[in-house]
């Protein structure tokens, strides 16, 4: 199943999807905008491989949580939309997504500024046995940089 710009939430996702492997993935991204770090154990594998961690983050499930905390405290408002998503053999799955929000509270180096943020991202997980085994994932951090310093001092 692909899906080019529907721009859905990932919660409405979530809750539409018929494919085990894509309701994974898109609750993913919905643990960002709940900010639900306990989430991540039904979501992750406790092995987890992630081939981009954050600088400064734990690989693994404890680097998805420390994000995922990381986006709660950070931020309100939260919002990601799926603008595609592909399912291939071996459950693969492909999203490309935007994520809003409002900078609220420090995130990344930098206190509250209280901007708008919008953000593009893709990730290209493996979910096996109901859970993301391995993900590759790729953000416009220097675009949520700008955002975020634009009247804002570094923290």
């Amino acid at each position: 199943m692909t899906t080019i710009g529907s721009a859905n939430t990932a919660s409405e996702m979530v809750r539409s999807t018929t494919s085990a492997a894509l309701r994974v993935a898109f609750r993913e991204l919905e643990l960002y905008d709940t900010g639900d770090v306990a989430g991540a154990d039904e979501v992750f594998a406790p092995d987890l491989i992630d081939h981009n961690t954050a600088p400064g983050t734990a690989s693994g499930i404890d680097g998805m949580r420390t994000l995922i905390a990381a986006v709660r405290d950070g931020f309100t408002g939260t919002q990601h939309r799926v603008l595609f998503h592909l399912e291939l053999s071996g459950g693969w799955v492909v999203l490309h997504w935007q994520m809003t929000a409002t900078h609220s509270g420090e995130a990344f180096g930098f206190d509250a500024s209280g901007n708008e943020v919008s953000i593009e991202g893709i990730d290209i997980m493996r979910v096996a046995d109901g859970k993301i085994a391995e993900i590759r994932h790729v953000e416009e951090m220097l675009k949520l940089t700008q955002q975020m310093s634009a009247g804002a001092q570094p923290a």
